[in-house]
């Protein structure tokens, strides 16, 4: 029995695994960057500003102008081929500009932003992205006043220089985390799977018939389910045992008078005798069915080729006169979820009426199918079934041949106990040239 929440489990864990690495990592990366970013050009806001401000402490007012000195305390502009520049404008007109500007080429946009307002923006000069700060100011006093203006410009490329700097460091981060999270989740997913796994096998202990109940110890989420299937198996046990004593004693009410009559005047009539005998076959037939586990919800698995064995050593001493040629194949490990008893009924009626039909050999084939599933197929060399007739040979009390043994039951029989277990039963023209029996019982479980 296949637990179906460890599937649906299994399908879950993939799926949060691929949502973490492929979504979530991700989408984080990617907002980490940004956010990094944002920083980054706040911080050169924030940097810019300092310069403009430690500029404006430095200028000096004289009567022809402003001035500046010849070296000032920002050492960013005072380097050659820095990424920060500074410069001052009157109107149109640069009056200075810092060393690190020497080899600058620009023609920045004056707005009409009014004295003391300050203007930070991103702009490009001959192809080159530039962060931009720029403050109008007027200098002097009441009497005597100037203004200018002053922008502060670093290349946005710093900010990338960094920012790929610090991708690569958050990539190398990122897929540590990844690992990390990936061997983490695993773990916690095998941890919480555990528990279905044991319940998983005591379940197919308890079909394989090496145990009658669920033992184990299981996490508050399972208790539940493991006391409603000790409830239930319980109750199926109970269940059919009084099935067992009910049918006994129905077989010891029904053996004794059909026992006086087979033994009265009216059993040697032959009509008669093989009517009671017929009535026998069926009831023996029925209260067997009935007491063993062909309705079982929890089935056994029986090895098949052990079982075919002991049927084919008692066909070689029944038509021993025939001598019969059997062939048998089956697969390692391919076995019947059923009962034994079940099994032996299938396969003896079918290697039985193959055995009555046959010229000389009978061929006994049992493969595996897929989720635990057999194909049986008996064939032999006899005259076979016609197409028109194979329906007949199902329906209880028909036969189709002429052998002085049979009652018209065994086909039934089989029929009967290959639907009692959702199987599928199938005659066709056998390789031999006779008739071949196909049986396939699949076992798909929900």
């Amino acid at each position: 029995m296949v637990i179906g929440p460890q599937i649906s489990l299994k399908i879950r864990q993939g799926f949060i695994l691929v949502f973490v690495l492929v979504v979530a990592l991700p989408s984080l990366f990617f907002s980490i960057g940004r956010a990094y970013y944002d920083s980054l050009v706040e911080a050169t806001r924030n940097t810019l500003e300092a310069h403009l401000y430690s500029l404006i402490s430095e200028v000096e007012f004289l009567d022809e102008g402003i001035g500046m000195p010849r070296s000032i305390l920002a050492p960013e502009l005072n380097r050659l081929n820095s990424d920060t520049y500074a410069l001052i404008y009157q109107g149109n007109e640069l009056i200075w500009y810092s060393e690190s500007a020497v080899n600058l080429s620009v023609s920045p946009e004056f707005s009409d932003a009014q004295a003391g307002n300050s203007d930070f923006r991103r702009v490009e000069y001959q192809g080159v992205a530039y962060w931009q700060l720029s403050l109008t100011v007027i200098l002097g006093n009441a009497e005597h006043s100037q203004q200018a203006r002053f922008i502060l410009l670093k290349q946005n490329s710093a900010l990338l220089a960094q920012m790929g700097r610090f991708r690569d460091t958050l990539v190398t981060w990122m897929l540590i985390m990844g690992i990390v999270i990936a061997g983490l989740m695993a773990l916690g997913f095998i941890w919480n799977a555990r528990p279905l796994q044991r319940l998983d096998k005591e379940i197919k202990e308890i079909e394989a018939g090496n145990r009658e109940r669920v033992s184990g110890l299981y996490p508050v989420e399972l208790r539940n389910i493991k006391l409603d299937l000790n409830l239930l198996l319980e109750s199926q046990q109970r269940q059919k045992e009084r099935y067992r004593a009910s049918l006994s004693d129905l077989a010891h009410a029904l053996k004794t008078p059909l026992a006086v009559l087979k033994s009265s005047p009216l059993a040697n009539d032959v009509d008669a005798q093989e009517q009671l005998d017929r009535i026998n076959a069926m009831i023996e037939h029925q209260l067997k069915r009935a007491a063993t586990g062909a309705s079982d919800a929890w089935k056994k698995q029986t090895e098949i080729e052990p079982i075919v064995q002991s049927i084919l050593n008692a066909m070689r001493k029944v038509y021993h006169q025939k001598d019969i040629e059997f062939t048998f194949s089956c697969e390692e490990k391919a076995a019947f979820l059923g009962d034994k008893t079940d099994l032996m009924e299938i396969f003896g009626n079918l290697i039985d009426n193959a055995c009555k039909a046959c010229a000389s050999k009978v061929d006994i084939t049992v493969t595996r199918l897929q989720n635990k599933g057999v194909r049986l197929s008996v064939s032999d060399d006899g005259p076979g079934v016609p197409e028109d007739k194979r329906e007949d040979l199902l329906t209880r009390g028909k036969r189709l041949d002429t052998y002085e043994a049979g009652h018209g039951v065994g086909m039934a029989i089989v029929s009967d106990l290959v639907n009692s277990y959702h199987g599928n039963l199938v005659i066709d023209q056998s390789g031999l040239g006779g008739a071949e029996f196909v049986v396939e019982f699949k076992n798909e479980k929900n």
